[in-house]
């Protein structure tokens, strides 16, 4: 029996609403518990769902295909987007047609029939900006079906109008591909390519910085000290304490070294460094398996440099004409400071 509540809301509803509220009056107290349910799960299951953090429309040839980039970096394009850069015309379910194609079934990958069969599910957004769950495909599916179409063709399997159709449209897009990759693409017409340089930036840095403080090892050569006291004309080894390094040499290794290493690499290096318990040098908060190897491949580079240095001028000259300092053209003085 219906409700007072639910007999005002009926009252009030109209058009497709007023059927809806009709229906769900007339439903029974367990089935509309199960529908309920039903939209718990459904809403439970969205929020797992990635997310499309940028979208837009590929141009190809006289076709649009609506691109993504998800929120896990994936670039995705829909599958009706799949269907017509082949051109594939009509409705229906993309995704049978697709895999159900000759062409594309007879080249035997099965890797690329099974990506096919199995849509990424994720969060997608309207020209309009509104969010709603949809199916897309990794972009470089569209590639990899192309290529299969192509092999089906110079197999002379390409016999009806709709598979000439298919193949010229595999053979556009290959060159079009072959040009610029499908990855670049999807990130030009989405606005991707400003946030990656970041992402890309981010994953140098954690790619040479360590999280945890390496054991010492002597990593500076002899060759490098002596060198840099050569061309700043001081007597090497330095009188009474053979150790000894003039201060404004850590300025020097700092700017020839670390700053010219990797992008935004020193500001990294002196925050680990400042964050460490005890002292530590710089190139102790270096990776073992990339930042090491390209530390001492760079180190060798400058000592050879300063090998090849009448003075600290032409070493200056030389270091930033070989070596450009990242993110700044502004160099600090490498003119010997007076002593006090």
């Amino acid at each position: 029996m219906s409700t007072d509540n639910e007999v005002k809301s009926s009252k009030e509803a109209k058009g497709k609403a007023k059927g809806g509220v009709a229906r769900s009056a007339a439903l029974s107290p367990d089935r509309r518990k199960e529908i309920s349910m039903k939209g718990v799960e459904a809403r439970r299951e969205r929020a797992t769902l990635p997310k499309a953090t940028h979208f837009g429309d590929l141009a190809i040839g006289e076709n649009e295909i609506r691109c993504f980039v998800l929120d896990d970096g994936r670039r995705v394009l829909s599958g009706r987007g799949l269907t017509n850069a082949i051109g594939m015309k009509g409705r229906g379910q993309g995704v049978a047609r697709i895999s159900a194609n000759k062409l594309i079934n007879s080249s035997e990958n099965k890797d690329l029939i099974l990506a096919i069969e199995k849509p990424i599910k994720f969060i997608g957004k309207s020209p309009k900006g509104l969010e709603s769950a949809s199916d897309g495909f990794e972009a470089t599916i569209l590639q990899e079906i192309c290529e299969a179409i192509l092999k089906s063709r110079d197999k002379g399997l390409a016999t009806t109008e709709h598979d000439k159709r298919y193949v010229a449209q595999a053979d556009i897009l290959m060159r079009g591909f072959a040009r610029v990759g499908i990855i670049a693409l999807v990130d030009e017409a989405t606005g991707y390519q400003k946030d990656r340089a970041k992402d890309a930036l981010a994953k140098i840095l954690e790619s040479f910085v360590a999280k945890e403080l390496q054991p010492y090892v002597k990593t500076f050569p002899s060759d490098y000290y002596e060198q840099l006291f050569r061309v700043y004309n001081l007597p090497y080894p330095p009188v009474g304490n053979k150790s000894w390094r003039p201060s404004f040499f850590g300025k020097i290794t700092n700017d020839v070294i670390y700053a010219r290493l990797a992008p935004d690499i020193l500001p990294e290096l002196k925050k680990a460094a400042s964050k460490a318990e005890k002292k530590s040098k710089l190139h102790q908060w270096l990776t073992n398996d990339i930042g090491h190897p390209k530390l001492r491949e760079h180190l060798a580079s400058i000592i050879t440099i300063l090998k090849l240095s009448k003075d600290h001028k032409e070493f200056k000259d030389n270091v930033d004409r070989i070596h450009t300092r990242y993110g700044s053209t502004a160099q600090i003085p490498f003119e010997l400071p007076e002593e006090e």
